[in-house]
C-alpha cells in the first residue's frame, strides 16, 4: 500500500501510511537512538516512538527532534519519580482527579475544575499535572492509549485565567504526551472565556486544537452527547451524569497510594506491559546529546507540521453530538502504555 494523503482540518495534509511503512519509521527511529539508559530505552518502545512520528506527521528528523527533548526533559523532571505525597496539597481541592470511570472506549478521563485552584505556584501545578498524566497512563486499558480530559467551569471567573498556566499545559500535554489526548470536553464556559480562549490558540498545535469540544447543558443535544460517550449512572452529576458522590479527598488519595505502589514496576525491564523491545543497554550508554538527529534517508521528511499553522482554526462548538462520538486512539503499528 502506498502512502496517501489526506486533507484534515485539524492539521492540514495527513500522511497515511500502511504497518510496513509505519514500522520502517519507527525502526529508524530506534536505530537513529541507539543506546540508552535503562528507564529511557523502556519508554522508547514502538508505541511511544509511533505516538512522536504521528505528532509530527511521520517526518523521522521532526520526531526525533521532539523524542530528544522529551527524553531530556524525563531524564531531568523525572516524572514516573513523583508520588502522591509530594503533590498531595495541590490535590485537596479536586481541581484535578482522575475519575473512577472510563468513557465507552476504555478512556481514562481526567477532570479538571479551574474553579478550584488553591496554589499560585505554576511549577506545583504542573508538577501535580504531570503526576495525573503518569497516573493516568498508568491506568490505561492494554487496547487504549488515549484519554479524556472534563473540564468544568462551574464557579469560574475572571481571577482563574492564567495565560501562563495555560501555555504551560499545553507545551507539557503537547511536547512531551504526544498523541495521549483523546477529547477535551469544556463543559459550560462563560461567554468571556471565548475570547481568552482564542487568544491562547497560538500555544496549541492543530491536532491539539481540534480535540476541544465546547458542550452546554442547556444545549438540546447535551444529554445525547454525554450518553454517546459515557455510562450515565457513573457519570458525575457535574456533567449531566447520575452519579451524585462527588470528589473525596481521602478516598482519592487511597487509590493514589494503591496506584504510587505498582508504578516501580512498570519501568523495571522485562514488564509485559510495556512490550518494549529494546536490547538491554550495556555500560557504554550513550548520552542524550550524543542523538542523531538528522536523517538523510527519508525524503519525504520536509513538510512543515509545526504550531504555527494553528492560526485559522476556530474551536468547535459542538451541537452535533455524532461530532462528539469519536473513535478511541487508533492504534498505529505496536502500542503500549507509555
Amino acid at each position: 500500500m502506498s502512502t496517501g494523503i489526506k486533507k484534515s482540518p485539524s492539521n492540514g495534509s495527513e500522511k497515511i501510511l500502511s504497518f510496513e511503512e509505519q514500522q520502517a519509521k519507527i525502526n529508524e527511529v530506534k536505530r537513529l537512538i541507539g543506546t540508552l539508559p535503562d528507564k529511557l530505552s523502556i519508554y522508547c518502545s514502538d508505541g511511544s516512538i509511533s505516538r512522536h512520528l504521528r505528532a509530527r506527521n511521520w517526518n523521522v528528523k521532526k520526531a526525533m527532534k521532539m523524542l530528544k527533548d522529551t527524553l531530556k526533559w524525563r531524564a531531568e523532571y523525572k516524572p514516573e519519580e513523583i508520588r502522591w505525597e509530594e503533590v498531595a496539597r495541590e490535590a485537596e481541592t479536586g481541581k484535578i482527579y482522575r475519575s473512577n470511570y472510563f468513557d465507552k472506549h476504555g478512556r481514562p478521563v481526567l477532570v479538571m475544575r479551574p474553579s478550584c485552584q488553591n496554589s499560585k505556584s505554576t511549577k506545583g501545578q504542573i508538577r501535580y499535572l504531570v503526576y495525573c498524566m503518569e497516573n493516568a497512563i498508568l491506568n490505561l486499558p492494554p487496547d487504549q492509549e488515549q484519554m479524556v480530559w472534563m473540564i468544568d467551569f462551574q464557579g469560574f471567573n475572571l481571577s482563574h485565567i492564567s495565560v501562563k498556566l495555560t501555555r504551560e499545559t499545553a507545551h507539557v500535554l503537547q511536547d512531551h504526551y504526544p498523541e495521549r489526548l483523546g477529547l477535551a470536553i469544556l463543559y459550560n464556559p462563560p461567554k468571556f472565556f471565548e475570547p481568552f480562549f482564542t487568544m491562547v490558540k497560538p500555544f496549541l498545535e492543530p491536532k491539539t486544537y481540534n480535540k476541544v469540544k465546547f458542550v452546554y447543558s442547556d444545549d438540546v443535544n447535551a444529554k445525547k452527547i454525554m450518553e454517546d460517550l459515557f455510562d450515565i449512572d457513573k457519570l458525575e452529576a457535574a456533567f449531566g451524569g447520575n452519579d451524585t458522590s462527588g470528589f473525596d479527598i481521602n478516598k482519592y488519595a487511597e487509590r493514589m497510594k494503591e496506584d504510587d505502589k505498582k508504578m516501580p514496576a512498570i519501568w523495571k525491564r522485562g514488564n509485559p506491559a510495556l512490550a518494549a523491545s529494546e536490547p538491554a543497554p550495556t555500560s557504554a550508554a550513550l548520552t542524550l546529546d550524543s542523538i542523531k538527529l538528522d536523517s538523510d534517508s527519508d525524503a519525504s521528511d520536509n513538510g512543515k507540521t509545526d504550531s504555527s499553522s494553528s492560526h485559522g482554526i476556530e474551536p468547535e462548538v459542538v451541537s452535533d453530538h455524532d461530532e462528539l462520538v469519536v473513535a478511541a486512539g487508533t492504534r498505529n503499528a505496536t502500542e503500549d502504555v507509555h
